[in-house]
């Protein structure tokens, strides 16, 4: 195991009515990449807000570098970008850029954060006048800033066109190549895939599945069946199906039987691929298996 960076540990958290963490448990080591996945309100922001210092739990105990997260020493070595942030409006990005770094006894310098992360179209403007992406682009660039250690990102790319998201992971596979450490939430499960070493899933505050991208597929224990067909009757122990066009997607724990199956009954289809399932197909699989193991789905 390497060293552990961020941690909480049976971590309780409440806003007013809603328990936003259940007994909550998890661990980043050092030079990790993992995501935290889940729907929205289940808790992720809050997990990485724990962890950063911006919130303190009711119960359980959280730590950053083995102190407590509001530690000044401690925080010295992060860089965050929230979900939401702004800037004031009036300052150029280059100037919201300088102020951040003066605020770090050995910040990245300007000209590489802003080459590192596309801004020379814009961060001489004002930023009241930058585009929504522009403005993400800039308060990603503000993370690494201060040559952090650790890096938490919640929702980092909402907003970014395919290609900025995609320069994007290229730079946060270098900050990690050189022993940098990410916790990021996503709701882009493509993103997941691409950069985390590891992945944990939460749901209604509490973990539901932790482990490494092929460890949490397998666990799942479902393969992808493709194929295409002018149409399908109702299968035996498909988990999950859709469809484009001709072109069938169907779930299954028994990749065997089915195709069996499916010559049994006389089927006329074509371009058979049996593939394992993607992480999209293991989160969604899980969740719902969740819900009607808690009834959640009854009725």
């Amino acid at each position: 195991m390497s060293p552990a960076v961020a941690e909480l540990s049976d971590v309780h958290k409440r806003y007013g009515a809603t328990e936003a963490l259940r007994g909550v448990s998890l661990t980043v080591g050092e030079g990790e990449i993992v995501a935290l996945l889940g729907p929205n309100g289940a808790g992720k922001t809050t997990a990485i807000n724990l962890m950063s210092g911006l919130r303190r739990p009711d119960r359980g105990t959280a730590r950053l570098f083995g102190r407590d997260p509001r530690d000044p020493v401690a925080r010295r070595s992060i860089g965050v970008t929230p979900q939401d942030t702004a800037f004031p409006v009036r300052l150029t990005g280059r100037e919201v850029i300088a102020l951040v770094r003066d605020h770090f006894p050995d910040p990245v310098a300007t000209p590489d954060l802003i080459g590192r992360f596309g801004l020379e179209e814009f961060v001489d403007r004002q930023t009241g006048g930058l585009s929504g992406g522009q403005r993400r682009r800039l308060a990603l660039a503000l993370a690494f800033a201060g040559r952090a250690d650790v890096v938490f990102l919640d929702e980092p790319t909402t907003g970014l066109d395919a290609g900025v998201r995609r320069d994007f992971w290229d730079a946060v596979r270098a900050f990690a190549g050189n022993g940098g450490t990410v916790l990021l939430t996503t709701h882009y499960l493509e993103e997941a895939e691409a950069l985390a070493s590891r992945a944990v899933l939460i749901d209604h505050g509490r973990i539901r599945l932790a482990g490494g991208i092929d460890d949490i597929r397998a666990r799942v224990g479902l393969k992808r069946v493709e194929l295409c067909a002018p149409a399908l009757p109702a299968l035996d122990g498909v988990a999950g199906i859709g469809n484009t066009g001709d072109r069938h997607a169907l779930l299954t724990r028994d990749a065997d039987a089915l195709v069996r199956e499916l010559v049994a009954r006389g089927v006329d289809f074509r371009d058979l691929e049996i593939r394992p399932v993607s992480l999209e197909d293991a989160i969604t699989t899980a969740l719902r298996d969740d819900d009607c193991a808690d009834g959640s789905t009854a009725g």
